[in-house]
């Protein structure tokens, strides 16, 4: 695996004595504005790192409408169209970003996507003889929606059709990304399950394994000291939630990935055995809304449904504190941040069977995980809902797991990440290094 061309300069201590300060380069393909997991889980862990003392400094493309001026944020040019209708398509040549990249002289490049700015990261890293760090967000396989010529021959249907489908989904998306994962130092699964399928593949990638962390304001205990400014859970639960006696939160991309429609049936068996009085507050966006809220219309629950749009992400805790339950039936998650997030606040799970899901719900103890079967996913929000004794054990449980996600402890983790990297680097001076002196 290269590590770059760099082996004489490093600005860290690896003595052991004193501050070993870091100066890394986060790079991405969606960054703020734009809300979801990755942007988040940058902001986090970089936060962290900047709390332990290190320099971090994230490379986001800049978007047709004007941002917030943010420090430590350096925005790369990128054309307005953009690639799924939401991730801006970087310009191919950008001397300006590659300039402040040399002059800033880093350490390391943490980069959050394998294309469009994955290859721009290799480029720089290669060239500056920085190592590049990989974290495997997202199973990108279950994405190829998004893209036009993929869905044109979904639709087409055919024996010639289906066969290049199979083709793209099983072997071209994997292969690029294998290609990718091979050049990078280190690779970063979210979760065990997800660094298990790595290695399942075989391909010649290191693999460790970091979670997203979780900030302070996304625990109950924050809420619980309520100023003017802060979300109550008395005016959700009365806004939001209609007043009703069970309220329900998700938290998604309103977008066929993430399996909403599933849900919807579900509060249709769910509405059968508790009766009408639960609200579900959906809080995201995406394409999919009007065709969503059309769906819930048919099956009749619309009036049980409150789409709330996006919320900002540190006041999305408060609304995981307001709730009752969190549900939760995407499949294409890799970590499924939202679901420490909500345990963080107090909120037992239901969710579909799915990589990332479970490493992170226990069955009977912080929740519940399901197979697609509607039925099944209605009975256990049922069952908890209706069981006192046990909706109170699950609710403890949540929180005693969210306490494991902690932002300070993932940012140590990280740190570790990295300077084992700098290390190899350092005593393979030649660029390369065997398998062997790889860690586990």
């Amino acid at each position: 695996m290269y590590l770059g061309k760099r082996c004489l300069r490093f600005s860290v201590d690896f003595s052991g004595e004193g501050e070993r300060i870091m100066r890394i380069a986060m790079m991405t393909n969606n960054y703020k504005p734009v809300v979801g997991g990755v942007p988040i889980a940058i902001g986090r862990l970089a936060e962290g790192l900047r709390q332990r003392g290190h320099q971090v400094y994230i490379f986001a493309p800049e978007y047709q409408r004007e941002e917030e001026q943010e420090e430590f944020v350096i925005r790369y040019r990128a054309f307005h169209k953009k690639a799924g209708g939401y991730v801006p398509l970087m310009k191919p040549v950008d001397l300006e970003m590659e300039r402040k990249f040399r002059e800033l002289n880093f350490d390391m490049i943490h980069v959050h996507h394998p294309i469009l700015i994955g290859q721009r990261a290799q480029y720089l890293g290669k060239k500056y003889g920085v190592p590049v760090v990989f974290t495997y967000h997202t199973q990108y396989e279950q994405y190829l929606h998004y893209w036009k010529p993929y869905r044109w021959l979904k639709e087409k249907g055919g024996s010639l059709e289906d066969k290049i489908v199979d083709f793209i989904e099983n072997q071209l998306v994997l292969a690029v990304i294998r290609r990718f994962t091979e050049k990078c130092s280190l690779v970063i699964a979210p979760t065990n399950q997800m660094q298990k399928i790595l290695k399942e593949r075989e391909w010649e990638a290191n693999v460790t394994v970091m979670p997203t962390g979780l900030p302070d304001f996304s625990y109950a205990e924050y809420w619980k000291q309520p100023t003017e400014q802060r979300l109550t859970r008395e005016y959700i639960r009365g806004i939001y939630g209609k007043g009703k006696k069970n309220i329900l939160c998700t938290v998604s991309r309103l977008s066929q990935e993430k399996n909403l429609k599933f849900m919807l049936k579900a509060l249709v068996l769910l509405k059968e055995k508790i009766g009408d009085d639960f609200q579900l507050i959906v809080i995201g966006d995406g394409p999919q809304k009007q065709e969503l809220q059309a769906y819930a219309q048919e099956l009749g629950v619309l009036e049980n449904v409150t789409f709330a749009k996006t919320v900002p992400n540190e006041e999305v805790a408060a609304f995981h504190c307001a709730s009752d339950l969190f549900l939760f039936a995407s499949k294409s998650e890799t970590q499924g941040i939202v679901l420490l997030e909500a345990m963080a606040g107090g909120s037992p799970v239901v969710a579909v069977k799915a990589t990332g899901v479970c490493d992170v719900i226990r069955s009977g103890q912080n929740g519940y995980v399901t197979e697609e079967r509607q039925e099944e996913f209605a009975q256990r929000a049922a069952q908890i809902l209706c069981d006192s004794s046990l909706y109170k054990k699950l609710a403890e449980g949540a929180g005693v797991t969210a306490q494991r996600y902690r932002n300070e402890a993932v940012a140590w983790i990280a740190e570790y990440n990295y300077e084992r990297v700098l290390l190899a680097m350092k005593e393979h001076s030649h660029g390369f290094y065997k398998r062997s002196s790889c860690w586990r």
